[in-house]
């Protein structure tokens, strides 16, 4: 198991978006712990609720079990369910993946375009998601999809950068410094074949038995690559 802590890509400014974005998604994930601490014997249902109402349940969007008046609109959950996570190791791996290479293709992009950038990865990685299981009643929450997005357009920016990483191999522990090609490399095998081994167990909703949307990660990752094409990162300045 691999574990990233920090990269040696330096940055020339602060990198607001990224660390709001940590912020929001923080913020919004206190805010459903409250919802399960709530007093009354229903804090539990309350919390489940809201996360059925503001996440992206795929065959709302492709209308196959909607209610045409229902609140909020499904096209909207896109981007609700990217605050939205299912537990405290969930939004603490996706903040961390985002702190670490959020940082530099904010640098590159620059602010506006990054913040641009990440919400339309994470709108394409819930589109993939959908399209592989239209029918799926599964809700989809997460920044992983999003955060997927940055993790492609990382190993296109700095394939070569070196990433501080705790390797865990039963009792073998250790922290090494691993080049990006390598972490994210094995990241998206892992991805496409744990992708595969969803649609082939759940009937192509594309989904394992643990919740985890595979096409979500693996259609964020190929579009963050994409957009790196659309939006012209700038290039680095010589100090």
């Amino acid at each position: 198991m691999l574990v990233p802590l920090k990269d040696d890509v330096g940055s020339h400014g602060a990198p607001l978006v990224t660390v709001g974005l940590i912020l929001a998604n923080l913020a919004v994930f206190a805010y459903q712990l409250s919802l399960q601490a709530g007093p009354d014997a229903g804090a539990a249902g309350a919390a489940d609720a809201f996360l059925l109402e503001f996440g992206t349940i795929p065959c709302r969007l492709t209308g196959a079990c909607g209610a045409p008046a229902e609140f909020p609109h499904p096209a909207a959950t896109v981007l609700t369910a990217m605050f939205l996570h299912a537990g405290l190791f969930h939004v603490g791996g996706n903040m961390l993946y985002l702190w670490i290479f959020g940082n530099g293709v904010e640098d590159r992009l620059g602010h506006l375009r990054f913040l641009l950038f990440y919400l339309v990865a994470g709108v394409a990685a819930a589109l993939a998601q959908t399209a592989a299981g239209p029918a799926s009643r599964v809700p989809m929450v997460g920044a992983s999809g999003a955060v997927s997005g940055v993790l492609g357009a990382y190993l296109l920016l700095f394939p070569y950068a070196r990433v501080l990483t705790l390797v865990l191999f039963g009792f073998f522990v250790r922290f090494v410094h691993v080049p990006a090609l390598l972490v994210l490399g094995l990241w998206i095998v892992v991805q496409l074949v744990s992708g595969v081994i969803a649609v082939g167990h759940a009937a192509g909703s594309g989904v394992d038995a643990g919740g985890v949307a595979w096409f979500a990660h693996i259609g964020g990752f190929v579009a963050g690559m994409a957009l790196l094409f659309v939006l012209r990162p700038r290039s680095r300045r010589r100090l």
